[in-house]
């Protein structure tokens, strides 16, 4: 009896000191939930598959600032809110900006780099304006702020819209001429147009709309504001426009 009961009470030891382990309030480690496809915010380094980036390296400076280690997930960026909220990742880094629709789901810290929307097309579809793109079909990533302005415009403009869920695939198909044109911020597109001398960007008044990235959390998360606190600390000091500068380059 004496043998069965030390055996129980070490097994209920070990569970307790198992589920301490596990409670979140002793882990420092939070998981990031990014769409690795979307250069220079993030995407995999080929000389070793880890991601890296624009939001990656600020992300582990938040972490540094806040107290926690970070690792990264790749996930399909319409995923990854679901992801969020079925605990699979703590937070969402992915050039993400809050909308109406995302902030029912999410809670969103201030944004840290504004970026705008370029139309990516051909050199020789003698696309430049908006009425050029009446009839033909333009590609936009799944769940993306440039999805929901495409649908809005064709309504009235009167063109097509069909959605991938990676970036380098609405390339392939304007590459290979399944899509007229393409919907990328100027950031990421200037990344394929300094490669790709077929292609040219334009900027259409119709798509243009600024919009803050921001990190996003589970609604009602307390970690939403201790990152918000971190972040306007590495804006006054000047981390975040080193790391601008690092990945975007000088935009002025």
């Amino acid at each position: 009896m004496k043998k069965l009961i030390g055996v129980l009470s070490a097994t209920v030891l070990s569970i307790g000191m198992l589920s301490a382990c596990n409670s979140k309030s002793d882990d420092k480690t939070l998981i990031l939930g990014t769409s690795a496809d979307y250069k220079p915010y993030e995407f995999i380094d080929t000389k070793n598959d880890d991601i890296i980036g624009f939001d990656i390296d600020l992300a582990k400076e938040l972490g540094k600032k806040t107290g926690y280690e970070i690792k990264v997930k790749d996930i399909d960026f319409g995923s990854l809110i679901t992801a969020m909220n079925a605990d699979k990742v703590d937070f969402i880094m992915a050039g993400m900006k809050e909308t109406p629709k995302r902030a029912k789901k999410a809670d969103f810290t201030d944004s840290y780099f504004i970026d705008q929307n370029q139309v990516v097309v051909n050199k020789d579809s003698n696309i430049k304006t908006l009425a050029d793109l009446k009839g033909k079909t333009v590609g936009v990533q799944a769940a993306s702020i440039q999805e929901t302005k495409a649908i809005e415009v064709s309504k009235t403009a009167g063109f097509k819209v069909e959605n991938r869920n990676r970036i380098p695939e609405m390339v392939e198909e304007l590459k290979a001429g399944r899509f007229d044109a393409v919907i990328i911020e100027q950031t990421v597109a200037k990344g394929y147009l300094d490669k790709l001398d077929t292609m040219e960007g334009l900027l259409i008044e119709d798509f243009f709309e600024q919009s803050g990235s921001a990190v996003a959390f589970p609604k009602d998360s307390k970690l939403t504001a201790k990152f918000d606190k971190a972040l306007a600390e590495l804006k006054e000091d000047g981390t975040v426009d080193k790391l601008i500068k690092k990945w975007f380059g000088d935009l002025k």
